[in-house]
């Protein structure tokens, strides 16, 4: 109780350096959230009738917004995975370097201060139809591929993001190896254990709570990839990289605020149950 009685007074002298924070995001995040989520009962914005879950079923009723989905959940499943696979190996391997290594994390930390907007016109010149790629296909004689406006659109769309993020995590992992202590796998190796062994059992478990928050990073990070994609394909791409963000931006861009806000709450619910439960299991293997 004293101890709690001496710490009170800093809470109290530290509420004038929170409240400006607190304020600037109250106003422009929690209260825009909560007058978009009424909306989502109404059927408008404007004088608008309560509805209940109407809106909620007819969402799932569109075509579009079921397209979206599922695009967005097939791109989370097959790009998350394989950037935190590549970005765990290229980690280890920078791991094991003796020398030069800031050197080499540089050259995957770059694409992180590139401006989406050169990003964007980069790969749209590397990938359009008569872009660099298409023409170094033509001086071996092999004929022209559609990448933007066609299936491997969602491939392009991977590459893309793995490439944008594989240095984040590559840097998180590289904490999460640095904090395991050398002694676990020396001891390992002078007991006859192989590779294989060291990182099933030593690397992995003691890795845990960095892949939690690897995995965490990396799906919040999977949705900003729509501003690349939107960049260089536009409001209606191909409808194998048609994702939610481009559901939300065109019924923004169409003043459709009771649709918009239903998806908007969908996956905002969505998105703080799966946190959740990833926070609380971070929490019980940091414990």
């Amino acid at each position: 109780m004293p101890a709690f009685t001496k710490a009170h007074p800093l809470h109290k002298e530290g509420l004038p350096f929170i409240l400006p924070g607190f304020a600037g995001f109250s106003v422009f995040f929690i209260i825009p959230f909560i007058i978009s989520l009424c909306y989502a009962f109404l059927d408008r914005p404007v004088g608008g009738s309560f509805v209940g879950f109407d809106n909620f079923i007819s969402l799932f009723a569109n075509k579009a917004y079921r397209l979206g989905l599922s695009n967005t959940l097939r791109f989370i499943a097959f790009s998350v995975p394989l950037n935190m696979g590549l970005s765990l190996c290229v980690a280890m391997m920078i791991n094991r370097l003796r020398r030069h290594k800031e050197w080499f994390s540089l050259i995957f930390l770059i694409p992180l201060v590139i401006p989406s907007g050169s990003m964007a016109f980069f790969w749209k010149v590397v990938f359009a139809w008569d872009g660099a790629l298409n023409g170094w296909l033509a001086h071996f004689h092999i004929s022209r591929i559609n990448w933007l406006d066609s299936n491997l659109a969602f491939f392009v769309m991977v590459f893309i993001f793995i490439w944008k993020n594989l240095g984040y995590n590559m840097v998180l992992f590289m904490a999460g190896l640095g904090a395991i202590p050398r002694e676990y796998s020396e001891a390992a190796i002078l007991d006859g254990a192989g590779a294989w062994f060291v990182f099933r059992r030593i690397t992995l478990p003691n890795l845990a709570p960095t892949l939690i928050l690897t995995l965490l990073m990396s799906i919040i990070n999977s949705f900003k990839v729509f501003r690349e994609i939107y960049l260089i394909t536009g409001s209606y791409p191909h409808e194998s990289i048609y994702t939610l963000q481009h559901f939300m931006n065109n019924m923004f861009a169409s003043l459709n605020y009771p649709r918009l806000t239903t998806a908007t709450t969908l996956l905002v619910a969505l998105l703080a149950v799966f946190i959740h439960i990833l926070l609380k299991k971070e929490r019980s293997l940091s414990a």
